[in-house]
């Protein structure tokens, strides 16, 4: 089994865990979306009750292949309608919860994909 990842120039996962996550080394307890082209950005969210679709517009400007979605401490997903500006930019979206999404954003992301993440870290 393949331990390393393909590509190892991109933003990282480190490690996550209820209420924060570490990313290239740098501790994060606030919500974040990341790109594998290297961009990491503060997203100004703090429970899933919250989003909008300006959430969702900056992803879609980034232009990935896929958006993967870390809905919090447990699955739950968007409703259709905030996610417009990826649906019609023909960008695919997959929800998980963020633990699972952290994990899935690095073996994308270390195979060279074009993969966006939002993640909502929230407080347990």
């Amino acid at each position: 089994m393949k331990l390393q990842p393909d590509r190892l120039d991109t933003l990282a996962v480190n490690a996550h865990g209820p209420g924060w996550m570490v990313i290239g080394g740098q501790r994060y307890e606030e919500s974040v979306i990341l790109c594998s082209e290297g961009y990491l950005k503060a997203w100004h969210c703090t429970r899933h009750g919250a989003l909008t679709v300006s959430h969702f517009e900056l992803l879609a400007e980034w232009r990935p292949e896929l958006v993967i979605f870390g809905s919090g401490l447990t699955l739950k997903f968007v409703r259709p309608e905030l996610l417009r500006p990826l649906i019609e930019a023909g960008i695919g979206v997959e929800t998980m919860d963020t633990m699972a999404a952290a994990r899935t954003y690095n073996i994308l992301a270390g195979e060279g994909r074009r993969v966006a993440a939002a993640f909502l870290i929230e407080t347990p």
